[in-house]
């Protein structure tokens, strides 16, 4: 019997670093459990290259990976999602679109790290703190028993990973 393939959409305001890294994450991570894509509600035109270069380092596909508006995935021949993670707090306030399927959502806030203003290094770090985390919380996520939970109990695991400082 072929596996469930789960359809995740991460969500952030502008889909240049933290949402375009967690999409990458977790197609690795979730490879042929998993489909990850990702949007922002402002997006911008092209992806951080510091979050390029993390892409590289971590030997994580860069293939198919652009900035995209949130809208792409609300028309009525989208993918239907079955989770919906926002990343950015000032994404969470907006108004969503109306998500294909029934998707479990949760906020994942993680500060972004292309806010960071300092030198190189501080820049640097900033992004590796943000990959780290994300990396910790996908690889909670990809490891549920998703076959033994029902929508509840995933709503709630999927929460809790979110407010843990993981």
């Amino acid at each position: 019997m072929p596996t469930r393939v789960y359809n995740v959409l991460f969500v952030s305001d502008d889909n240049t670093a933290r949402s375009i890294l967690a999409e990458a994450i977790l197609n690795k991570l979730g490879e042929n459990k998993f489909k990850a894509y990702s949007a922002g509600s402002r997006p911008a035109t092209e992806i951080n290259p510091y979050a390029l270069e993390l892409l590289e380092i971590n030997n994580l596909s860069k293939d198919h990976l652009q900035s995209k508006n949130w809208n792409e995935f609300s028309q009525s021949d989208s993918v239907e999602f079955d989770f919906v993670f926002t990343l950015s707090e000032s994404a969470a306030k907006e108004t969503s679109p109306k998500w294909r399927g029934q998707p479990i959502t949760a906020n994942w806030f993680i500060e972004s790290p292309s806010e960071e203003t300092g030198h190189n290094i501080d820049k640097k770090r900033a992004f590796n703190d943000a990959y780290k985390k994300l990396q910790r919380r996908i690889s909670f996520f990809a490891s549920l028993p998703f076959e033994k939970l029902n929508a509840l109990s995933l709503k709630h695991e999927v929460e809790v990973i979110g407010s843990s400082q993981a």
